[in-house]
């Protein structure tokens, strides 16, 4: 199919896209690397009136320290992602994360806040934001505002992104002494949406004691789920064998997967359990590294 007829507008700056979503209403839609929103635009489930281009707004695709946090600005595309070295000391569970995103011509433009402001539960980044601890930064009229991650999924392709606001950046805790983290997820094909998908970053004493757990799921649930129990069950621990279990059992019972091309629902829990314990001891290792 083909696109309805729409309008295009390409700001120069951060105010001007604001004042245009304020202007346009609901009939506005961001456009950034535009991998998630163009195909439903082909198929004619989203029908914007306008497109508003962001690509040209300088400032929006830095990735740098600041004390105690990484930035990463929302039009940082997934190749730069995965090349940084910023981010491959701190968290390399991003080097496992973007190699699994589609393939290298749609990695080159597509970006990390059009992956986040989608909403999309089958997307990989919200799942490692979860296990991240991070936040979002959303700038409107008002100036910015910081949303936890945990409070920005809100519902089926629903974020906590409110009109006339743009997601600008986000912000990820410096990780302490002795942290890994790691991704992966099962995909039938390369590119296609994950069967299952998780990430989890862990932080461990001397003594293989689990100090703090993230784990996200990804596309097992109607929104990005963080695995709150598995984490629990975790943290304060060593990290032996029947823990490792405990929390993938927690995860796999917690999740809410439908049965479809891809697998049962049976399949797909049995999956999470599966990936779970595999990513804790990945994660683990890169800690004691």
């Amino acid at each position: 199919m083909i696109a309805q007829s729409f309008q295009y507008e390409s700001p120069g700056t951060l105010a001007e896209a604001i004042s245009m979503l304020n202007k346009y209403g609901e009939e506005a839609k961001i456009l950034s690397g535009g991998h998630s929103l163009i195909p439903m635009m082909k198929l004619r489930l989203a029908t914007p009136e306008w497109l508003i281009d962001i690509n040209g707004i300088p400032g929006l695709s830095d990735i740098k320290k600041e004390g105690d946090v990484i930035k990463i600005g929302a039009l940082t595309t997934e190749a730069d992602i995965e090349h940084s070295d910023l981010l491959k000391k701190h968290f390399p569970l991003f080097a496992d994360v973007t190699k699994l995103i589609a393939d290298p011509q749609v990695r080159n433009v597509a970006t990390i806040g059009g992956n986040l402001a989608h909403g999309d539960a089958a997307n990989d980044h919200p799942a490692v934001m979860l296990a991240l601890h991070a936040t979002i930064i959303a700038t409107g009229s008002g100036g910015k505002r910081s949303i936890p991650i945990d409070e920005f999924f809100q519902g089926f392709y629903m974020t906590a992104l409110q009109h006339g606001e743009i997601l600008t950046e986000i912000q990820i805790p410096v990780p302490s002494a002795g942290t890994g983290s790691a991704y992966h997820k099962l995909e039938r094909k390369v590119g296609d949406y994950a069967t299952a998908g998780v990430a989890v970053q862990l932080t461990l004493d001397g003594n293989d004691v689990c100090n703090s757990a993230g784990i996200g799921l990804t596309n097992v649930n109607p929104i990005p789920l963080r695995a709150s129990r598995s984490e629990q069950a975790l943290t304060g621990k060593r990290l032996t064998d029947e823990t490792i279990e405990e929390a993938a059992r927690y995860a796999s019972e917690d999740c809410s997967p439908s049965s479809d091309l891809r697998g049962s629902e049976e399949y797909k829990r049995h999956l999470v359990a599966v990936l779970v314990k595999r990513m804790i001891r990945k994660a683990a290792e890169r800690a004691r590294k």
